[in-house]
């Protein structure tokens, strides 16, 4: 796990180039925020985290796969990774913020993904 990039992943970088274009002026990974978030919009309230589909159980046919070795240690890390998650979404609804949360397997579809992050800049 040592190996596991925790920034500067490739999903990030991609969803960093997209905003460029769409609205720039963002800063990463702000410790001053609840979970630092990969991206914020402090003037906007708007916070993006990238998830990696294993790492945080998404529902999807990557991150619902399970290893074979050491399986009940991965479902207690994924469940706390869940569990994490929701507490940091919890915490940003308190503080009146957006979270926008971005999955790796919806960077297939750039232009999509770039629409959502459009409608999210602007709501």
């Amino acid at each position: 796990m040592r190996a596991v990039k925790g920034r500067d992943t490739a999903p990030e970088r991609l969803v960093r180039s997209l905003l460029r274009a769409i609205a720039p002026g963002y800063r990463l990974y702000r410790r001053d925020l609840p979970g630092a978030p990969d991206i914020a919009y402090i003037g906007r309230k708007k916070a993006i985290f990238v998830h990696g589909c294993f790492w945080h159980g998404h529902d999807c046919r990557r991150g619902a796969r399970m290893p074979k070795t050491n399986a009940d240690y991965w479902r207690k890390k994924i469940a706390r990774n869940r569990e994490r998650d929701e507490t940091t979404r919890a915490q940003y609804a308190v503080m009146n913020w957006s979270v926008l949360t971005i999955w790796e397997c919806e960077m297939r579809d750039q232009g999509a993904l770039a629409e959502r992050l459009k409608t999210f800049l602007r709501g």
